[in-house]
């Protein structure tokens, strides 16, 4: 079996990709396959590493990439996150010569596509493909945006989706009233202020539905803004009078807790300002977890939940999410169809599945190498 070298922020660091790459690294290393992860931080977070970080790369060493890539090296295929802020350098642009210093082949995983990109964004991506053995989009709207708004070869892009946990099976907390939920990092465009609205639109309903927001304020936040954007939440509940159905839950749950929270829930709540967001963890783990989703039409809802399961209302529309909710917790069935829909592929978006796609485009891209590697060594 090949061994993976994996580029990424990784836990402790708290945010989408440290816990994308975590799985991800755990699936396939699982059975006993080795793997290594280069870690990269900022400084702002918690420093320590964790068992099977190899390498660490500090974002204010100059050229701190070269150490990152002969790490990276010592592995038969790395596997690299992207997001345009987590590396060193203008728009993260140090990934691009680690990338050309890899002697191993290379599976970029891109989180953000975005549909318009600065010039310098769009020329970095494109290096970035071009560098790369293979890429991956997580969702076929990133990857036909990648197609029509870049130049790259499409032959280098799969669709591989977004994993989820297994939490068929945990035990959940009975509750006698309906259970509204969102979690994830916080902060200004997540849209907690417009479901707190559609919540006060539902206090007619007996019993009345509760709504737990779980998670801390994204790091990046705090740095600029403080506990601003929770605060007006507690300040906007209580004007709405419904701050005494609201739990916020600002704790960072790990997989038993959070399994146990979502399992708890009526209806998963997306409220997102975004209209960008090509990939969201949060929503494939409530559809992998057979829940009814309510979200606004960021692209990852519009392509997995139209038609499917759950139902999308337009953006800063509280009046509208609130009809949604309403339909989901009183419409005889409504609930049971939604799920029933993303049945028969919530196997296909577990981490087994997932992680054993990623294991059979490293094996694709090692078979192409090695006819290469002779064809050079003859």
């Amino acid at each position: 079996m090949p061994s993976y070298g994996f580029l990424s922020t990784h836990p402790p660091t708290r945010c989408g990709l440290a816990t994308f790459n975590s799985a991800l690294a755990a699936h396939l290393t699982a059975d006993g396959t080795r793997g290594g992860v280069v870690r990269v931080t900022d400084g702002s977070d918690d420093q320590r590493a964790l068992p099977g970080v190899v390498h660490t790369w500090w974002a204010r060493t100059p050229a701190g990439w070269r150490e990152a890539a002969a790490a990276l090296n010592t592995f038969d295929v790395a596997i690299v996150q992207h997001e345009y802020g987590i590396y060193p350098g203008r728009d993260g642009e140090d990934v691009l010569p680690l990338l050309r210093r890899l002697a191993v082949p290379s599976i970029v995983v891109l989180h953000t596509v975005l549909r318009q990109p600065s010039a310098r964004q769009k020329s970095l991506l494109e290096q970035i493909v071009a560098a790369a053995g293979a890429v991956v989009t997580m969702t076929d709207t990133a990857r036909d945006r990648l197609l029509v708004g870049y130049t790259v070869d499409p032959a280098k892009v799969t669709v591989i989706p977004h994993g989820a946990a297994d939490h068929v099976g945990v035990a959940a907390p009975r509750r006698t009233r309906p259970h509204l939920l969102t979690w994830g990092l916080l902060g200004p465009g997540k849209g907690i202020e417009w479901s707190l609205r559609a919540l006060a639109r539902l206090q007619d309903l007996d019993p009345t539905p509760t709504y737990t927001v779980a998670g801390r304020t994204h790091p990046k936040v705090i740095e600029h803004q403080g506990e601003a954007y929770r605060a007006g939440l507690h300040q906007l509940g209580a004007q709405l009078g419904v701050a005494h159905a609201v739990d916020y839950q600002a704790v960072y749950h790990d997989q038993s807790a959070l399994s146990a929270l979502i399992r708890s829930a009526d209806v998963v709540v997306l409220p997102y300002d975004s209209r960008e967001q090509v990939t969201s963890g949060v929503l494939i783990e409530a559809v992998a977890a057979g829940l009814p989703v309510v979200a606004t039409p960021f692209p990852h809802a519009v392509e997995l939940l139209t038609g499917g399961p759950g139902l999308v209302v337009p953006h800063q529309d509280p009046a509208a999410l609130a009809a949604a909710i309403r339909r989901i917790l009183t419409e005889p069935g409504l609930a049971a169809r939604l799920a029933g829909h993303i049945r028969p592929l919530a196997a296909q978006l577990r981490w087994p599945a997932v992680a054993a796609r990623y294991g059979a485009l490293a094996a694709r891209l090692l078979a192409a190498r090695s006819p290469a590697v002779s064809a050079a060594s003859a």
